[in-house]
C-alpha cells in the first residue's frame, strides 16, 4: 500500500477540489486538441484564424455541450486518479524499463547519502571551531533532504515521485513508533481545522499536478498525431503540452514533499488525539509512547489484541478510580 491510498478530502462535482484536480486539467487538454481540429488538423494545413472563427460562431447550446463533454470525461477519469499516481510512482511493467529507472534512482540516493556523510564528517571536524554551527546546520539540512526524498535503500522506487511518497511512508511518525500507512486514515478525521486545511491544500496540489502531467502528456501525443501530416512546423506545437507535462511532474514531486511535511506535522500535533478518541491512556514518556504506538499499529494493521486497559472519561463530577 502506498500513500495515494490514504485519506484525502472529499470530492464532489461542485467542490473546488474537483475543479482544480479534475476539471481544469481535462479542460485544458481538451480545448487544445479541439482548437487544433478547428484549425484544420489533421486533414488540412493549420490556420488558427479558422479555429477562432469557429469558436466565435458557436451557439450557446454547442458551448454547453462541449462543457458537458469535458465534465463527463473528467468524471469518468476521476476514479483512475489512484492509478495515475501509482504509474508516476513507478508502478509500470519491467519491460518498460522499471528496473533501469530504479537503478538510476538508487544511484541518486547513494550520491545524496554520500553528501550527507561528507557533511557530517565536516561537522565533526569543525567541532570547537567558529564554523561548527554552520557545518552542523549543513549536515542537518543534507540529512533532512535525504529523509524527505528517499526511503531506505530496499524501498527505493523507479521515479522521484515514488521515492518521495515512499520516504513519507517510511519515515513519518517513525520517531513515535507510528506507521503512517496504518495510522493516517484514522488520524485524519481528528485533525484540527487549520492543519486539515493545510493538508487538504497540499493533497490537492499533488493530485492536480499529477492529473495535469498525465493529461498534458496524452495531449502532446494526440497533438502530434493530429499535426503529423500537413502541418509542417506547426507540428512543434505538440512540444508545448509536453513541456507542461514535464513541469507538472516536477511540481508533483515538490507537492509530494510538502504533503509529506504536512502529514508529519499532523501526526506530531494530533497523535495523542487518536489515543484519546480510542479511549486509550496517554503515555508519560517517549519510550512508553513508542511501545504503545507500535502496539496500536499492530491492532489496526493485523488485529493483534491490545494489552492496554481502556481509559474512559469520567462522568461529570466524578473521577477515575
Amino acid at each position: 500500500m502506498s500513500l495515494d491510498m490514504l485519506a484525502n478530502p472529499p470530492e464532489v462535482l461542485t467542490s473546488p477540489r474537483f475543479f482544480r484536480t479534475a476539471y481544469l486539467p481535462t479542460c485544458a487538454g481538451a480545448l487544445f486538441l479541439i482548437a487544433l481540429v478547428w484549425a484544420g488538423a489533421p486533414l488540412h494545413a493549420v490556420h488558427f484564424d479558422d479555429a477562432w472563427a469557429t469558436a466565435e460562431s458557436l451557439g450557446v447550446l454547442e458551448a454547453v455541450l462541449i462543457a458537458l463533454a469535458v465534465v463527463l470525461v473528467a468524471v469518468v477519469v476521476q476514479p483512475l486518479q489512484t492509478l495515475l499516481v501509482r504509474i508516476l510512482e513507478g508502478e509500470f511493467p519491467h519491460r518498460l524499463g522499471a528496473s533501469w529507472w530504479r537503478r538510476r534512482q538508487l544511484g541518486r540516493r547513494k550520491r545524496m547519502a554520500d553528501r550527507v556523510t561528507v557533511a557530517v564528517a565536516a561537522a565533526v571536524e569543525a567541532a570547537g571551531s567558529p564554523q561548527e554551527q554552520a557545518r552542523v546546520n549543513e549536515a542537518g539540512l543534507a540529512s533532512a533532504r535525504l529523509r524527505a526524498r528517499y526511503p531506505a535503500e530496499h524501498a527505493v522506487r523507479a521515479t522521484r515521485l515514488g521515492n518521495v511518497l515512499a520516504a513519507t511512508a517510511d519515515t513519518a511518525g517513525q520517531e513515535h513508533g507510528l506507521d503512517p500507512i496504518v495510522i493516517w486514515p484514522h488520524l485524519y478525521p481528528l485533525l484540527g481545522d487549520n492543519i486539515r486545511a493545510v493538508v487538504d491544500d497540499l493533497r490537492d496540489a499533488l493530485d492536480g499536478a499529477v492529473r495535469l502531467c498525465v493529461v498534458m502528456a496524452l495531449t502532446a501525443i494526440g497533438a502530434a498525431g493530429l499535426l503529423a501530416w500537413r502541418s509542417g512546423w506547426w507540428t512543434l506545437l505538440a512540444v508545448g503540452p509536453l513541456v507542461i507535462s514535464v513541469l507538472s511532474y516536477a511540481g508533483a514531486v515538490r507537492a509530494a514533499i510538502a504533503y509529506g511535511a504536512g502529514m508529519r506535522a499532523g501526526m506530531n500535533l494530533h497523535r495523542f488525539d487518536l489515543r484519546t478518541a480510542l479511549h486509550l491512556p496517554l503515555p508519560h514518556d517517549q519510550t512508553t509512547e513508542r511501545a504503545a504506538n507500535e502496539e496500536l499499529c499492530d491492532l489496526l494493521r493485523q488485529g493483534v489484541p491490545l494489552r492496554t486497559a481502556y481509559q474512559h472519561p469520567s462522568p461529570p463530577g466524578q473521577e477515575n478510580p
